[in-house]
């Protein structure tokens, strides 16, 4: 079936289409359709939630670029940028303009594929009994997951001040066609956003299915979990972080890879969600800028000697890496055409020891139980007793390059080299595109 994108809303136009086979010389030039004509049938909206998962794994989404957004944007000279990308360097260097491309980029794409989500959630009257619970799950999972991003990349912390009085992004819950005054929105509060954020997950894990029949790349049960857990972390709701960790680690339908290379292998069962590429389709912009330029990327993100003494000389997480005219890369992104992953096992067993280390707590089991089953594995040296800091450095050295640096340094209060984690030049500005057309948008202070 043929789609058509306008302003965001992705359509069906494939019933247009055949019943005006019969009378090609009366049809008529259009720029957009109708959404009750376009989201007439199941199918149709199906091909909508398509598009939407199409929306999510963008370059500047899952596709790669919220992912290396957050390790630049937190970076403190672990690596250095050394390509051409003025949009890149700005995050790396923390000095971004309102006109910088990815910063515009991942907010138009993330309200494009939000707007696919809200026309499917608008047309669940069109699906069958027996498929609306899971059509209704993936489009809120896609929903709920691209608002935590966006309001952790372009407002506040939810630590940092009061997330009831702080501005995080513009909550847009219904299907917008053409874009009027009436279109133009205030932002929310960081509080507001989350909410609307859990409301998404929670509805989602019950709603979806422990397993997608469509295979990989479908979202299920455990991966609404999964974010609920990391939503949950960065409010510092330690108690929900951990449970839900532990449904997704004791549900046993993801495992932890037998080596630690294994885990990037894109028939690991390890990924828990993740954005599925081919030759034919998808982007993996972390081997892009992560890849050396001998595995078919950029070489421009390269690592540095003082991250690399963080490893101990038996872990296999330090050796990890490509070396290419004295400049070390991570061996994580590989594959031009690998999967991307969103969120692997490792992390929610991570999340787990730390809730249960701040909580005294051993749901599951014990936070040295969990952080030496990651250590064990990548033949690390198992720790006998272990502290809040140990796990911290165990999501650093485990996690690296995958997205989650900012977003610990902020929850954890920590800093940026000498930069605390509430300044201003750790939040992204609101594109300066979105400023000139929507007068209700207020900017980020320090812009």
């Amino acid at each position: 079936m043929t789609t058509y994108i306008k302003n965001g809303l992705l359509v069906g136009l494939g019933a247009l289409l055949l019943t005006a086979c019969d009378d090609r010389l009366t049809v008529q030039p259009t720029q957009s359709i109708d959404a009750s004509l376009a989201l007439a049938t199941e199918q149709d909206v199906r091909i909508t939630l398509t598009g939407a998962y199409d929306g999510l794994s963008d370059g500047n989404l899952y596709g790669g670029g919220i992912q290396y957004t957050g390790e630049l944007l937190g970076d403190n000279r672990d690596v250095v940028f050394g390509g051409t990308f003025a949009t890149l360097d700005e995050l790396w260097r923390k000095t971004i303009t309102t006109s910088n491309g990815n910063v515009r980029d991942t907010w138009l794409n993330g309200y494009n594929t939000i707007n696919r989500a809200n026309n499917v959630l608008a047309n669940l009257d069109k699906v069958g009994t027996a498929n609306k619970g899971t059509i209704e799950g993936q489009a809120r999972f896609i929903r709920g997951a691209l608002y935590f991003e966006l309001v952790k990349l372009y407002g506040k912390s939810f630590n940092d001040g009061t997330p009831a009085s702080n501005l995080g992004v513009p909550l847009v819950l219904t299907p917008t066609g053409t874009v009027g005054d009436a279109d133009n929105r205030a932002r929310n509060t960081v509080a507001e956003v989350y909410t609307q954020v859990l409301d998404d997950l929670t509805k989602a894990e019950t709603l979806l299915p422990t397993t997608q029949s469509g295979g990989t790349g479908f979202v299920t049960k455990g991966a609404a979990q999964a974010m609920l857990a990391r939503v949950y972390l960065q409010q510092q709701n330690f108690a929900g972080a951990r449970d839900a960790a532990n449904r997704v680690i004791t549900s046993n339908t993801s495992s932890l890879a037998s080596t630690f290379a294994g885990a990037f292998a894109d028939a690991s069962n390890e990924s828990i969600f993740k954005m599925v590429v081919t030759d034919q389709d998808g982007t993996n912009a972390l081997n892009t800028y992560y890849g050396s330029t001998r595995n078919s990327g950029r070489g421009d993100i390269r690592i540095q000697l003082k991250f690399r003494q963080l490893f101990g000389a038996t872990d296999t997480r330090g050796q990890f890496i490509t070396t290419v005219n004295n400049n070390v890369f991570t061996n994580k992104f590989n594959d031009r055409f690998g999967d991307v992953s969103v969120i692997r096992l490792a992390e929610m067993y991570l999340v787990r020891a730390e809730a249960n280390q701040r909580l005294n707590s051993s749901t599951g089991a014990t936070p040295l139980a969990d952080v030496n089953a990651i250590r064990t594995r990548a033949g690390a040296t198992p720790l006998t007793a272990v502290t809040l800091a140990n796990i911290l450095l165990e999501r650093r050295l485990e996690l690296a390059f995958e997205g989650q640096q900012i977003a610990d340094i902020k929850r954890t209060a920590g800093t940026v080299g000498t930069t605390p984690f509430s300044a201003n030049n750790l939040v992204l500005p609101i594109p300066q595109r979105e400023i000139d057309t929507n007068k209700k948008l207020v900017q980020n202070p320090g812009y």
